[in-house]
């Protein structure tokens, strides 16, 4: 199963995924960014960026993360036998050299 290995804060409210098997996705977090445990990240460009990979999530101080599932794959995992694919604007793709 692909989880989050290391992330970096990009402008806004977008981050860089490095995944379990190296390959990286850029993601726009603005719509996840909804309710009140994601207030002071939503707006605070200084708490955004205090973002870490923590067991394979994303993780920001005061309990708040958001599941990798939802990042990778926005939604539950693909099962063994399931041929989804992330879709289209988060499929992984090997770094550039």
């Amino acid at each position: 199963m692909l989880r989050i290995r290391a992330v970096e804060a990009l402008s806004g409210r977008s981050v860089r995924l490095t995944l379990t098997d190296g390959s990286v996705v850029d993601r726009d977090l603005t719509d996840l960014l909804d309710g009140p445990v994601f207030a002071s990240i939503a707006v605070d460009d200084v708490e955004f960026r205090r973002v870490r990979a923590v067991d394979g999530t994303l993780v920001w101080p005061g309990d708040v993360d958001i599941a990798p599932e939802t990042l990778i794959w926005d939604g539950p995992d693909p099962t063994p036998t399931d041929a989804r694919r992330p879709a289209a604007s988060l499929r992984p793709h090997l770094p550039r050299r």
